[in-house]
């Protein structure tokens, strides 16, 4: 019996370490950790975090900001401000609860019905809700022989995605300031926040990682454009009582093995792991969109996938620390004809009704792109850790770049963007500040494409 204590407490130990150090800072340990029995066996552990964003935007033509034409914008406002608890109840069992609010900005992102002005006005007193709820059960744990091989169950609301290594990111270690968002490809219509009810199973057979979900996807009922010509159909997200979805994703890890504790997936472990996985990912809903041609509609399947890789490790002397991170996705997806969702993040934009320059773009106004469509992107992304300044070897300097293209039916032509910055990091992810600058793409009605750029600088704090 105090074998079996032991081994559970180095186990548990052991993937709290790995993942509070890949994450964070390597002074930081177990962080906010309570145990619940003097043998450590129950605890609760509580992560809470906050995201501040400062952005000067170059808005889309056509855009007004509290009713008034702009064509660029300065504003702070809150991107996540969260908390996430999870708890060991047994050796075999263990419950997790993540809750908090994201994109609050000076005029929206406020609770229900905040307009005009006064104590609910415009972005004022957000909704805080769950991102995540759910229970899990360890059929299979790790032993002291074979230290990769586990199987859990679990229900509720939940993470487990699949599609990519990216879909199931943690927003506490991105390696640029944000997720790419078109790897949450049902965001907020079937799901929640990217995240949807279901069963999921998740383990670990030696260097195999996998991780499966049946999930009912939140309703959808937008109404289809009707049109006359076949080629011109639209779908858009419609699965009336929604038929259950299939989701999973299975990786290879070649070097070191990943802690997967939780879903979340580590953006850069800033020379603390050697890591290098090769995945494959799906997400599968019959009749998940619907349009109509003639006044007939027809429903579509939604079928996504992905194969991506991610290579995160040391290079040079030890001493020096430094190390490079490199992710790569191609994504496919179909979720009917024409299928297009155009996304600005936090967009504190409207559109000016009564503008008609030939500049007028696609997206609409203010930050707004095409995100998430029926086609192809290839996204990648790679970032250096400098060495170590002797003077002061705890604040790290580490530059990126990102690229995405997207290659979308919807479209005449194929759009792309580049992001690049830097992560001034001064207690690992726990104490860090990131610049970046971004260019968008616009396209017009006539085929005429253009940049569009958006500097942030990004405060994190978590614990």
């Amino acid at each position: 019996m105090k074998k079996c204590l032991t081994l559970l407490v180095l186990m548990a130990s052991s993937l709290l370490a790995t993942t509070s150090y890949g994450q964070g800072s390597t002074d930081y340990g177990t962080g906010i950790k309570l145990d619940l029995n003097p043998e450590k066996t129950k605890y609760i552990r509580v992560i809470t975090w906050n995201q501040t964003w400062f952005r000067a935007t170059q808005l889309n033509p056509g855009t007004t900001v509290g009713g008034e034409a702009a064509k660029s914008n300065f504003d702070i406002s809150g991107r996540r401000l969260r908390m996430l608890a999870y708890s060991q109840v047994s050796k075999r069992y263990m419950i997790l609860a993540h809750f908090g609010i994201n994109n609050q900005t000076f005029i929206n992102g406020g609770g229900s019905g905040s307009t005009g002005t006064g104590g609910y006005g415009n972005g004022k007193k957000p909704q805080m809700f769950f991102h995540d709820f759910w229970n899990e059960y360890h059929l299979i744990l790790p032993t002291k022989e074979n230290k990769n091989s586990s199987l859990s169950v679990g229900a509720g609301l939940h993470y487990f995605m699949g599609i990519s290594r990216m879909t199931m990111a943690s927003t506490l270690n991105f390696l640029t300031v944000d997720s790419p968002i078109f790897s949450w490809a049902t965001i907020d219509n079937a799901d929640q926040f990217a995240r949807q009810y279901g069963f999921f199973a998740k383990g670990k057979l030696n260097k195999l990682e996998y991780r499966f979900g049946l999930n009912k996807p939140f309703n959808t009922s937008i109404a289809p454009a009707n049109v006359t010509d076949g080629v011109k159909a639209v779908a858009v997200d419609n699965n009336g009582t929604s038929k259950w979805a299939k989701t999973g994703y299975v990786e290879y890890q070649f070097l070191d093995s990943e802690s997967n504790l939780l879903p979340f997936k580590v953006g850069t472990y800033l020379g603390t792991k050697r890591v290098f996985n090769i995945g494959a990912g799906f997400y599968s809903q019959p009749e998940g969109t619907r349009s109509s041609v003639n006044g007939t509609v027809t429903k579509h399947n939604v079928n996504l996938m992905s194969v991506d890789a991610f290579l995160d490790m040391p290079i040079g002397k030890k001493e020096k620390n430094t190390a490079i991170t490199v992710y790569s996705g191609f994504f496919k997806y179909n979720f009917g004809p024409n299928y297009l969702r155009n996304i600005g993040i936090m967009n504190i934009g409207a559109a000016d009704a009564s503008y008609t320059g030939a500049d007028k773009l696609l997206a609409g106004a203010g930050n707004a792109q095409p995100m998430i469509g029926t086609g192809k992107i290839f996204y990648t992304q790679i970032g250096l850790l400098l060495p170590k300044a002797t003077d002061r070897p705890k604040m790290r300097v580490q530059p990126f770049m990102a690229y995405t293209s997207k290659n979308f039916d919807a479209l005449s032509k194929t759009v792309s963007n580049f992001d690049t910055g830097i992560n001034w990091l001064i207690d690992g992810h726990h104490a860090k500040i990131t610049t970046q600058y971004s260019l968008r793409p616009g396209l017009t009605a006539a085929g005429v494409s253009k940049k569009y750029g958006e500097f942030i600088a990004q405060l994190q704090i978590y614990l």
